[in-house]
């Protein structure tokens, strides 16, 4: 790490921080690339995001990531909005411009897509509908990466109807989207080119995902958000099978690159070395 009087400060907020990978992450990027910064853990408890957010630009950071809880407080302090974080509804990075304020933006559909396409290279959006389970922040984001990539439907499958309704209905009208029953999850991968798990069933100290895989496709391709295991269930299940499936890091390392050259002003490739380097801390 190379630091003066001009260093460029980033950092990522949260409550908890210290489980993040972000700082690992950026600080191999900056060593790297020789750059004059530096990326650090800004814990801060959810009674004190206000203030935390707003003091960005007066201690003189570059902005920051933000991580849960408040992902969504973020969406409602910073001064404008890119197109991403209007329609996924939260905010995973905030850029400090040049006139102080402070831009909210959300890269995660990004790190999503640009994973599925290192992973998975030869998927074809068209090539069948796209089965996304839960109905959480992370599926907001998987939803409008797939709808901007061209699927042709997307299923919302969750435990809890009310809220993948709620999420079919942010997502406005006029989209190919359908909810299905949890009951019935099982006949949604009849026909699918890919299935996205974006709950946390399968990580380290959870149960897997109830999912039977009885009816998928060979050639649809299975992708799991999770990263802690680098396998889950679910993904060693569909391997075992047959199918295509893509592990859950490239999203994180992936979503790190438009903050990192906002901030930081060059913009970082994601590595063979770059994915050992952040696994060997988890």
């Amino acid at each position: 790490m190379i630091l003066s009087g001009k260093s460029r400060i980033a950092g990522v907020m949260g409550w908890p921080v210290g489980h993040s990978r972000s700082p690992r992450l950026h600080g191999f990027w900056l060593q790297q690339y020789g750059i004059d910064g530096a990326y650090v853990p800004l814990p801060v408890p959810p009674d004190r995001i206000e203030p935390a957010i707003r003091a960005l630009p007066a201690l003189g950071l570059a902005g920051c990531n933000v991580t849960v809880p408040h992902k969504e407080a973020a969406f409602r302090l910073v001064d404008l909005l890119d197109p991403a974080a209007k329609r996924i509804g939260a905010v995973n990075t905030i850029v400090v411009r040049p006139d102080g304020s402070l831009e909210g933006r959300n890269t995660d559909a990004f790190g999503f897509r640009e994973n599925l396409r290192d992973g998975a290279p030869a998927w074809d959006p068209a090539a069948g509908p796209a089965v996304v389970v839960g109905a959480g922040g992370a599926a907001r984001a998987v939803a409008v990466a797939l709808l901007d990539s061209g699927v042709p439907e997307l299923r919302l499958v969750n435990r809890t109807r009310a809220r993948a309704e709620e999420l079919a209905a942010d997502l406005g009208p006029g989209v190919p989207v359908r909810v299905i029953p949890w009951e019935w999850r099982a006949s949604a991968l009849a026909d699918a080119g890919l299935l996205v798990n974006t709950t946390t069933q399968g990580m380290a100290g959870q149960a897997g995902l109830d999912l039977p895989l009885a009816g998928l496709p060979p050639a649809t391709v299975v992708t799991d958000i999770v990263y802690t295991p680098l396998l889950t269930p679910l993904l060693k299940e569909a391997k075992a099978r047959g199918n295509p499936v893509v592990d859950g890091l490239g999203m994180l390392l992936h979503q790190a690159r438009p903050g990192f050259q906002a901030w930081f002003g060059l913009a970082p490739k994601v590595t063979p070395e770059l994915r050992r380097f952040v696994l060997e801390g988890l």
